[in-house]
Parts: structure tokens; C-alpha cells; sequence
């Protein structure tokens, strides 16, 4: 009875005018800022943050939400219609959804992304309103042992989640950790690696890295290839898919939900991970693994079910645990600390109507997706057919005036411009940016939790062992070292790597 006393809590809250004329707007946005390549959700987060100073916790963080599985919807239109994916996670859509298109078949690759979308988010909607209450109690038995050992195996993750060397994962991964360390020390307050510069004193935003990173990077990199947007000229042809195509697709919709289900509560990018594990489970099933890659209607419901349930269980570690598996969550945990929220298991207890009204609101807004993403997939296209050199304008902007909001220190311009430059750079060497971003985000937490567990322990490193949990979790963080740089498992992973 609890279940569904809290979820008519969740309904009482989100369902009101002003909480879904915001969850309507976070959508919509969401779903433009995947459309357009070269923003994403990590900076756009970033810029409308200061949108919702004045705005209540719920009625923010829903419409931060809805910008976040938005990207997740949008990102599938560009990699379908332009072979561009708007989001890091629709890239493998782009695979069978531009040769679809080519086909004449694009508005069957848009509708059935749509409706797979649709229902792995409602599904993990549901998944996350059952095991919340569950896990926050697991929560409870958390301390700082357990949880930098959980975020140490997150790291590692980070590094399977790489599709090239290894080595440059981990690279990234430590320099993303470096970067954490930028500012005063936990401990003293002496400011650390600041060059004696004042605007470096509190560190860096993760929000002015994000922006840089993902955002002006790549727009450096859309502008030195422009030849690379080739749109399909052909018709869209009809976005509700036939009896046939809904029965080829029902199968990899089901499958790819439940995997993305599973990695996206795992720290780490899991709706990235899903929509490539996904493809290769789909792939090896199918009778005619040849059609893959040449516009295999299952090489697109399966990844676009995974990433976005990958995208809506990523907020479990969030709400129970307080740890940001990515970094889109970590702007999310800026989010909450603006309007005094602190994650983690309490806010179940302390917060009910903020955690249920968020949960509730996640399907509305997919119920949202559905009805923007497919009336509006004739407003995409046109939109997607203005010069970019017109585009990036706008978006670079946008970036500049949201960094220099974030603190009102113009020094933060000239440093995003230099992660702009320096993320484009590291992409042409063959650096993935995603396990910097999570070296980044979970760097700070994990300096905290670690010295606080020397101090519990008065300096002895065996207290990591000693706890069942912690023990667990780095077991299992060597086991997948293990496997990341073992030849023959690479191979296989990287087989699906090389045809994206």
C-alpha cells in the first residue's frame, strides 16, 4: 500500500500546471538540444541552471529531467536524418537509422526510435519507483569505505566503457581525477595547483569543463568537417511503423530495455554501454547478421531502448546513494545543492514529495516525448537544414553566457575556450572524453571518502578489505580490469566499436 500511497504523492505533485508547463518545457529543449550536434544535455544543464534559481527544488530538478531523457530522444533524429548523432549514445543508431533513411525509410526509423523510447522509459520508470525504497535502505549501511570503493568501480567502468586503447582510458580517467584536485584542500583550506590565480581558488566548475569538453569541442569539430552533415533528401515517408516492422522490433525493444535497465544504475555511463551491448546482442541473434549495418530495423529499436532506460535508471544511484554516475547527474547534483538538496538515501525520508513527484514526472515527460517527437519530426527536419554556420553561433553564445553565469568571473570564458580547444585536440589523438568527465566528477567525492576512511581507521589501507561491501566492489573492480585489458575480450568488444 505504501507503493501506491507514494505514488499518488508523485501524481499530487506533478501533475499541476506549473510542474508540467516545466516538464513540457525541459522536454521540448532537451529534445532541440539533441537535434542540434554540437551542445548536448552535459552544457546545456549547465547553462539553464541559473534558469531555476527562481524556480522551487521539484519544479527544477523536473525540468532539468526532462532536458536530460529529452537529448536522449532528440540525439536519434540527427543520427537517423544526418548520420550525425546529437547525443553520445545514439551514435549506434546512426548505423542502421542513416541507411534506413537512405532507403526511403526514415520516418519508420524515427517512429519506432519514438515508441521504443517510449516504453523503455515508462518500464524504467517503474523500475525506479520499485527498487528506491529498497535500496535506500542498502544505502543506509554505506560509509566512506563502501562508497569510495563503489566509486573506484565506477571509475573502472569508465575505462571498460572506452572503445580504443585501454591505456587512454585510464590516462583520461587520472587526468579527469586531477582535475578534481584543482582548488582548496579538503583538509586545510590551502588552495591547491591555483597558479597563485584567484579566479582558481574555489576550482573549476564541472559545469565549465562539461561545456568545454562536449560543447565548443564539438563545434571545432563540426566546423572543420562540414561535408560530414549529409542529409537525406529523400521524403520522410510515414512515422508509424507497419505490423510487420512492430513485430521485428518488439523483441530487441524488450531486450534492449532490460539491459539498459541493468548498466544504467551501474556507475558509469551506462546508456552509452547498453546502446553498444544491445546492437551486438541483436546482432548475434539475428538470422541475417549481414543486414546489420545496411538498415536493420532491430540495429535501431534495440540501442534507442537502451539508452534511454540506461538514461532513467542512472538516476537510482543518484537518488539512493547520492553518487552521480555520470556527468550529466553531476549536474543534477548541482542542481540540488543550489536549492540546499543533499542526495542520498535521506531525501526519501526528508524530501517524499521531491522524490516521488520527480519519479512520477519522468513518465509524464515521456509521455511528452512521444507526443513532441513525432507531430514535430517535420519542424526537426527544417531545422536541421540551416547552416551550421548559422547554428554554432547561437550555441557558442549560449556557452558563453552560461559559464560566465556560473560564477560572474569572465576569467571562466577564456578557460572554456581552452577545454573547448583541448578536448578537440585530445579526440584527434584517439583520447575518449567520458571517462575524464567521470575521473572528474567522482575525483572529489573519492578524495573525501578516502580520507575520511584513513581517518576512521587511523591509516590502516586494510580497512578497504575488511568491510564485506567495500571487499565486494573492489573484486569485482579487478575482475573487470582483468577482463578490460585482456586481448581476446577486447577483440570481441571492440567488433561492434569498429563498425560504429
Amino acid at each position: 500500500m505504501d507503493f501506491f500511497a507514494n505514488l499518488a504523492l508523485g501524481f499530487s505533485v506533478a501533475v499541476t500546471v506549473n510542474n508540467l508547463f516545466l516538464c513540457f518545457c525541459g522536454c521540448l529543449l532537451g529534445t532541440l538540444i539533441g537535434v542540434l550536434p554540437g551542445i548536448g544535455p552535459i552544457a546545456t544543464i549547465a547553462i539553464l541552471l541559473p534558469v531555476t534559481f527562481g524556480l522551487d527544488p521539484v519544479s527544477a530538478l523536473i525540468m532539468l529531467s526532462g532536458i536530460y531523457y529529452g537529448a536522449q530522444y532528440g540525439g536519434s533524429t540527427t543520427a537517423i536524418l544526418l548520420n550525425i548523432p546529437g547525443e553520445a549514445s545514439s551514435v549506434i543508431t546512426a548505423i542502421d537509422g542513416h541507411q534506413m533513411a537512405k532507403k526511403g525509410q526514415a520516418g519508420i526509423a524515427l517512429g519506432i526510435a519514438a515508441l521504443g523510447s517510449f516504453v523503455a522509459g515508462s518500464v524504467s520508470t517503474l523500475l525506479i519507483a520499485a527498487v528506491a525504497t529498497p535500496l535506500t535502505k542498502v544505502a543506509l549501511f554505506f560509509g566512506p569505505v563502501e562508497y569510495f570503493s563503489l566509486m573506484f568501480m565506477g571509475l573502472i567502468v569508465a575505462v571498460m566503457l572506452a572503445s580504443g586503447s585501454v591505456g587512454k582510458a585510464i590516462a583520461m580517467v587520472l587526468f579527469g581525477t586531477l582535475l578534481s584536485t584543482v582548488g582548496p584542500d579538503l583538509t586545510t583550506g590551502q588552495g591547491r595547483m591555483t597558479f597563485g590565480l584567484p579566479w582558481l581558488a574555489d576550482g573549476i566548475d564541472v559545469g565549465l569543463i562539461g561545456m568545454g569538453l562536449f560543447g565548443v569541442a564539438e563545434i571545432l569539430r563540426n566546423l572543420e568537417n562540414p561535408g560530414e552533415r549529409q542529409f537525406t533528401e529523400g521524403p520522410i515517408g510515414r512515422l508509424l511503423p507497419g505490423r510487420f516492422d512492430l513485430r521485428r522490433a518488439l523483441g530487441p525493444v524488450v531486450r534492449g530495455t532490460g539491459l539498459g535497465a541493468i548498466l544504467g544504475i551501474l556507475p558509469g555511463n551506462g546508456a552509452v554501454l547498453a546502446s553498444y551491448v544491445s546492437y551486438t546482442l541483436e546482432k548475434r541473434r539475428s538470422k541475417t547478421p549481414d543486414q546489420f549495418g545496411k538498415g536493420a530495423i532491430e540495429g535501431v529499436a534495440g540501442p534507442e531502448s537502451a539508452n534511454n532506460a540506461g538514461a532513467q535508471t542512472s538516476f537510482i544511484p543518484l537518488l539512493t546513494l547520492g553518487i552521480p554516475p555520470n556527468a550529466v547527474m553531476a549536474m543534477m547534483v548541482g542542481g540540488m545543492m543550489i536549492h540546499g538538496i543533499v542526495p542520498g538515501p535521506q531525501i526519501m525520508t526528508q524530501e517524499p514529495s521531491l522524490f516521488w513527484g520527480l519519479i512520477v514526472s519522468m513518465w509524464v515527460g515521456n509521455l511528452m516525448l512521444l507526443v513532441i517527437n513525432l507531430p514535430l519530426v517535420g519542424l526537426w527536419v527544417k531545422l536541421l537544414k540551416v547552416p551550421y554556420r548559422l547554428l554554432y553561433v547561437a550555441i557558442l553564445l549560449l556557452c558563453c553566457v552560461g559559464v560566465y553565469s556560473l560564477n560572474n568571473e569572465p576569467a571562466d570564458v577564456l578557460l572554456l575556450a581552452i577545454f573547448g580547444l583541448l578536448g578537440n585536440l585530445l579526440v584527434k589523438l584517439g583520447f575518449e572524453l567520458p571517462p575524464l568527465a567521470l575521473g572528474l566528477v567522482l575525483g572529489g567525492m573519492m578524495e573525501e571518502n578516502f580520507r575520511q576512511a584513513m581517518l576512521i581507521s587511523r591509516g590502516s589501507p586494510l580497512v578497504f578489505i575488511e568491510s564485506p561491501l567495500s571487499a565486494v566492489f573492489l573484486a569485482l573492480s579487478a575482475l573487470w580490469l582483468v577482463i578490460a585489458v585482456s586481448p581476446s575480450i577486447r577483440r570481441r568488444r571492440n567488433e561492434v566499436f569498429v563498425e560504429a
